[in-house]
C-alpha cells in the first residue's frame, strides 16, 4: 500500500494561519509590553486603547493560560486528526513561548506537527 504526502492549499491557509497568530502575538508584545514607557502610558487616568489587550496578555502569562491552551490544542490535533487544530495548536505554542509558557506551549506545537504530519502523509496518528 501506496502513502503518499498530499500537501494542498488548505495546508498552505494553515501555515499562514499558524504564522499569523505566532507572528502576530510577537509583534503585539514587542510593540506593546516590551517598551518601558507603555508602563507608564497604561498606568495614567486615560490610558491608550492598546492597554486593555495588553492587559489580557499579561494575564494570560501570569496565567499560564498561552502554554495549557497549546497543550490543549495540540491534543485536540493530536488525537482528531485536523489540520485546522494542528495549524492552531503550532500558533498557540509559538505565542506560547513567546510570552514565556514554553513548557506546556511546546509540547502542543509538536503534538500539533505530529497530527499535521501524520494527516498529510496518510498515515494514522496516535491509532496505530
Amino acid at each position: 500500500m501506496s502513502k503518499t504526502t498530499k500537501w494542498g492549499a488548505t495546508d498552505w491557509l494553515c501555515l499562514a494561519l499558524s504564522g499569523l497568530i505566532g507572528g502576530g502575538v510577537f509583534a503585539f508584545r514587542w510593540f506593546t509590553v516590551v517598551p518601558v514607557s507603555t508602563v507608564g502610558q497604561c498606568a495614567a487616568a486615560n490610558a491608550p486603547a492598546f492597554c486593555t489587550p495588553r492587559h489580557w496578555m499579561l494575564l494570560g502569562q501570569y496565567y499560564d493560560a498561552w502554554g495549557w491552551s497549546g497543550l490543549a490544542l495540540g491534543l485536540a490535533a493530536f488525537f482528531l486528526g485536523s489540520r485546522v487544530l494542528a495549524a492552531l495548536a503550532l500558533g498557540a505554542g509559538i505565542a506560547s513561548v513567546v510570552n514565556y509558557n514554553a513548557t506546556q506551549g511546546i509540547i502542543g506545537a509538536a503534538l500539533g506537527l505530529m497530527a499535521w504530519g501524520s494527516v498529510i502523509s496518510n498515515r494514522p496518528g496516535w491509532r496505530g
